[in-house]
């Protein structure tokens, strides 16, 4: 009886767990920010002492896995809408290596070493700095490359998200927001508030707008 009770819960936290995360929705096990790695470890931490004590009534540990669900769902919703809490949750990407150049001040300031660059360069194919235009350090610690022979001459930055003006990608670009404003306005855009996605890249702009919502 108490091997069945033993298997019964264990069926019911698996079943649990796969729903709480479809409900985070669909993220790469590698694209998993620390806020969504904190909630895993916590949610499986409560789930394994769930499993282990038969005796304690399952809503114990169902009432804490709901409130770190509502919780992380709750923060990723805000992210969405807020950009700086956004950055503050997942941080920003870093660019390790500029036209070719590594940028040790930004190594060192996200303490991460030239092993790990090394190792990570080896995992795309690429064994030679030399052969490399930018290294980026995404959010999730993965290393995005674009290579020399790929003829990109300047990195793509996205100069608005969300209707959200990116400043450093803006000064980082060489333009500032006079000029950003009266590009926009050629184009019919008085506000950048219905813009989702602009880029500008080698004297050509890109430009997304936000779907139109209906209720």
């Amino acid at each position: 009886m108490e091997l069945l009770l033993l298997v019964g819960r264990t069926v019911l936290l698996y079943l649990v767990i796969v729903l709480i995360f479809r409900l985070m929705g669909k993220r790469e096990i590698g694209e998993l920010s620390i806020l969504d790695l904190v909630v895993f470890l916590m949610i499986a931490e409560i789930a394994v002492m769930a499993i282990e004590d038969t005796e304690s009534p399952l809503l114990n540990n169902f009432l804490p896995m709901a409130t770190l669900t509502v919780l992380q769902i709750g923060f990723a919703v805000w992210a969405l809408k807020n950009q700086h809490i956004r950055r503050i949750l997942d941080g920003r990407a870093s660019i390790i290596i500029e036209n070719g150049q590594i940028r040790e001040r930004e190594m060192k300031k996200q303490r991460y070493n030239f092993n790990d660059l090394l190792i990570q360069l080896r995992e795309k194919d690429i064994s030679n700095i030399e052969d490399v235009e930018f290294a980026i350090l995404e959010t999730s610690g993965k290393l995005s490359v674009i290579k020399k022979d790929q003829g990109v001459k300047s990195l793509t930055l996205p100069l608005i998200l969300d209707g959200i003006i990116q400043f450093d990608h803006l000064e980082r670009s060489g333009k500032d927001l006079p000029w950003l404003q009266k590009e926009m306005g050629k184009r019919g855009y008085s506000s950048f508030e219905k813009i989702s996605y602009c880029s500008f890249n080698q004297g050509k702009f890109y430009i997304d707008e936000k779907d139109i919502e209906t209720h």
